[in-house]
């Protein structure tokens, strides 16, 4: 027989552990009230706090589609977005928060699996450099409890399947080509691609709130315009990239080697998320090529200038 304190000391236990489990289960979030709405879809995308970001990594395969063509496997690809949500306030709309973010995407050959710095072009026979996807910063708008005309915050796409969470969007993009004229609106060459994330997130996780984020995994499809280094010209088609992945709960440090190496060689920014208070404009492969281009152009232009004053012309 157990000695009477040691029957209680575990009947204490036991009860703690009701209370506990019951603790547990009155923090889970509802989807229909905004507020708790809104932190479903703050864990969803953002990491333990302001000053420990979430990491994000996806891993795919990026087609080229062309008319009258089977589509070819350009490059394998590894990505990843680093992250952090802080803290916005609005006197009528209330307290919500906003995504601030980098990103990097590798285009990798498909046979050997390295990072692909040139390219032989199979459309034009022509090998040009390759400049991987590096975009800073990727914010998001404030999201509130209550949007600009008051109505509640809600997650309209959130879909529940037995233990699971399902939350899909589509991003459909229009808009004047970057690297286009100021005629565009009359002879087009508009920038026309859509971009769909699908997260999938067990409710136990998602919902729990007495842990501060929650884990999902994601699926991210992209048909865009060919890259503007691959130099395509007019020729008709379409780049269709392809990846899955999730929020990584060892941050960083659980990317590949690939992503890890090549970002600590070439972008060592990247494995920080962006100031809190970033309020710059969002970069595109477009703008962020447009950078690049005007920059080595300039700087050829500011050679040229110096060789021909010290050559006395």
């Amino acid at each position: 027989m157990k000695p009477i304190k040691s029957l209680i000391v575990a009947a204490g236990l036991f009860t703690g552990s009701l209370f506990a489990t019951g603790a547990a289960q009155a923090q889970m979030l509802d989807p229909s009230v905004p507020e708790e709405a809104l932190e479903i879809s703050k864990r969803l995308q953002c990491g333990v706090s302001e000053d420990e970001p979430a990491v994000y990594h996806w891993s795919g395969n990026i087609y080229g589609r062309t008319p009258g063509e089977r589509d070819k496997l350009l490059f394998k690809g590894e990505g990843m977005n680093i992250r952090r949500c802080v803290e916005v306030t609005d006197p009528e709309r209330g307290t919500g928060w906003r995504l601030i973010s980098r990103e990097v995407m590798l285009m990798l050959d498909p046979e050997t699996g390295e990072v692909a710095d040139t390219w032989e072009n199979p459309y034009t026979g022509k090998t040009v450099d390759v400049m991987q996807i590096h975009n800073d910063p990727v914010n998001g708008r404030p999201n509130f409890p209550r949007g600009s005309d008051g109505a509640p915050f809600q997650m309209s796409t959130l879909r529940e399947s037995g233990p699971y969470v399902f939350v899909p969007f589509e991003v459909p993009l229009f808009y004047p080509n970057p690297l286009a004229g100021e005629y565009q609106q009359f002879v087009g060459n508009m920038y026309h691609a859509v971009e769909i994330f699908d997260f999938a997130a067990l409710k136990s996780d998602l919902y729990d709130s007495s842990t501060p984020t929650a884990y999902p995994m994601i699926s991210w499809v992209r048909i865009s315009p060919w890259a503007p280094w691959m130099e395509m010209g007019g020729r008709p088609g379409q780049m269709v990239f392809n990846a899955m992945g999730q929020k990584l709960p060892g941050g960083f440090e659980e990317l590949p080697d690939v992503l890890k190496n090549e970002i600590r060689e070439n972008y060592p920014i990247y494995e920080q998320a962006p100031p809190k208070d970033d309020t710059r404009r969002n970069e595109t492969t477009w703008t962020k090529f447009k950078l690049l281009t005007d920059q080595a152009r300039t700087a050829a232009a500011e050679g040229a200038k110096s060789g021909s004053e010290h050559s006395g012309h």
